[in-house]
């Protein structure tokens, strides 16, 4: 074999071991300066939570988590046992203090409702509940009809918005949210509302005939309404207050004071009178007499 030929095959497996032996030391160096994943110890839904579920031992368990561990994350399990489901939590899904009712708090209807709100209970019926699709997670206004106590009414049955953009935290015993929207006919639907609005609603719904308004839950807007009357439906006037109209009060106006008389012009002055001779004649001449003094 050629000499030559062969002290280029060893020169190239030289240089071809000595690359294999930097691209070692690079990938190597490079591996052992990476940190090391940490792996914690987190709960997790053992199955599907609904919401209003009542967190028993065997709906939750421990999981390793790799990797930055979720804000608000539960690592104990008896941190989550006995406390109601506020948000739906599905199957392996970490559990969240956030999703959960404080502790004894309960579950149920009750669990759901944000500190500082009410739930007001609301009889429907198919028309009231507009067909059905009145369901959890919906919202909507509250219409009210009726006609003022205490006064003469002339324009008929009134009609105005009093409440705008309700939740509708549940309908019937159902409290979760329908994704498909789908209808469903209960007598009573719970509305989620300040105390202010609880106040207004308690007292429409005893008064008056209610109309639940259904509207898009992306749409947050607050519109201003004037309300209307059965009198206008036939004249197509608009009802511009819900309030009687207070009669024309009269108007008095205070009396004139008597004008004062002129003030009398100042006597005139006597005129300059001279008295000019020539020869055996006078004549006299009058300066400062005013024109109203001559004929």
């Amino acid at each position: 074999m050629n000499k030559r030929f062969i002290s280029v095959l060893v020169f190239a497996l030289l240089v071809s071991a000595a690359a294999s032996f930097l691209v070692y030391r690079l990938t190597a160096s490079r591996v052992r300066s990476e940190p090391k994943q940490v792996v914690s110890q987190v709960i997790v839904a053992a199955r599907n939570l609904p919401v209003g579920t009542l967190i028993r031992d065997p709906d939750v368990k421990p999981a390793d988590w790799a990797g930055p561990v979720p804000q608000h994350s539960l690592l104990k399990r008896e941190d989550a046992v006995g406390r109601g489901v506020i948000a739906n939590i599905y199957e392996g899904e970490t559990i969240l203090g956030t999703r959960l009712a404080p502790k004894g708090a309960g579950a149920g209807l009750a669990a759901t409702i944000p500190p500082g709100m009410r739930a007001v209970a609301v009889r429907v019926n198919e028309v009231v509940g507009v067909a059905g699709f009145v369901v959890p997670g919906m919202r909507v206004d509250v219409l009210i009809s009726g006609s003022p106590p205490g006064v003469a009414n002339t324009q008929g049955t009134l009609s105005r918005t009093v409440l705008q953009n309700i939740e509708v935290l549940s309908a019937g015993q159902n409290i979760q949210k329908d994704a498909e929207g789908k209808p469903v006919t209960v007598p009573v639907v719970n509305l989620l509302v300040t105390p202010e609005q609880a106040e207004v609603l308690s007292l429409a719904s005893n008064e008056t005939r209610i109309q639940l308004v259904l509207r898009n839950p992306l749409d947050t807007q607050i519109t201003k309404t004037t309300g209307t009357a059965i009198a206008n439906l036939f004249s197509g006037l608009p009802y511009r207050s819900s309030a009687p109209q207070a009669p024309p009060t009269r108007r008095v106006s205070a009396p004139r004071a008597k004008a004062s008389p002129p003030a009398a012009k100042p006597a005139p002055e006597p005129p300059l009178v001279v008295e000019v001779i020539h020869g055996t004649s006078r004549v006299q001449a009058k300066f400062g007499e005013s024109k109203e003094a001559k004929p």
